[in-house]
């Protein structure tokens, strides 16, 4: 099972971006994925994750109205939409797949590489 997260970059804050979690070696759709976080010093956060089905979204109160995620099945990928970023959003992205939905690190067992997100203020 591979996850390869992408997308990242350099950004104003105020300004958007969309990333990218591409998925091969499982059955895509019958995996949930979530979005999580790390800035230097901090430990790994939950930011966003959607089902299977793509039916049922979660989101971090500190994204909620801002980040957007969603999943094209078809393309064994899912977008995590970012918009209205801040300067506190800054951090390494990494996207995870499970069977079921959560909100915690240890909800997901596999783990794809992380991408740099740096927002300027």
């Amino acid at each position: 099972v591979q996850l390869q997260a992408s997308g990242g970059g350099l950004v104003q804050a105020g300004g958007s971006l969309r990333l990218s979690c591409a998925a091969s070696g499982l059955t895509f759709s019958w995996n949930a994925v979530g979005w999580f976080r790390q800035a230097p010093g901090k430990e790994r956060e939950f930011v966003a994750a959607v089902s299977g089905s793509g039916r049922t979204t979660y989101y971090a109160d500190s994204v909620k109205g801002r980040f957007t995620t969603s999943r094209d099945n078809a393309k064994n990928t899912v977008y995590l939409r970012m918009n209205s970023l801040k300067y506190e959003d800054t951090a390494v992205y990494y996207c995870a797949a499970d069977a079921t939905i959560g909100r915690t690190p240890h909800d997901y067992y596999y783990w794809g590489q992380g991408t740099l997100v740096t927002v300027s203020s």
